[in-house]
């Protein structure tokens, strides 16, 4: 996936090439992550499908519920869908520095010739 220490360091525009791959990666987790919130909340709470983007988005980003639950089952589910969202935030996070992260490592770790 990434360069063995041994290679060299790859270009700028390769790097950012692979930077924005990483990117659209996690935009497709945010995504999936999203979806998965507004159907729970529609289906569990019952709300139409703008509060439940609002809620869902709310939680995702990390500012927390906005309106107030009433089901049990939909208190379950704004449960384990927090506890989802803390995990994917951190997730999201090692995605987007990954490339980031590698370079900044290969580039100390680059055999430059000289023994001594």
């Amino acid at each position: 996936m990434f360069e063995h220490y041994s290679e060299p360091l790859l270009s700028k525009t390769a790097f950012l090439r692979r930077q924005l791959l990483y990117l659209i990666i996690a935009l497709g987790i945010d995504t999936g992550s999203l979806a998965i919130g507004v159907i729970g909340y529609h289906v569990f709470e019952g709300y139409s499908w703008i509060d439940s983007l609002l809620n869902a988005s709310m939680l995702l980003g990390g500012m927390g519920q906005v309106t107030e639950l009433h089901t049990t089952a939909g208190k379950l589910f704004a449960s384990f869908y927090a506890i989802y969202c803390g995990v994917i935030f951190l997730v999201v996070a090692a995605v987007l520095l990954a490339p980031a992260i590698h370079r900044f490592m290969h580039h100390f770790h680059l055999d430059t010739g000289n023994d001594g």
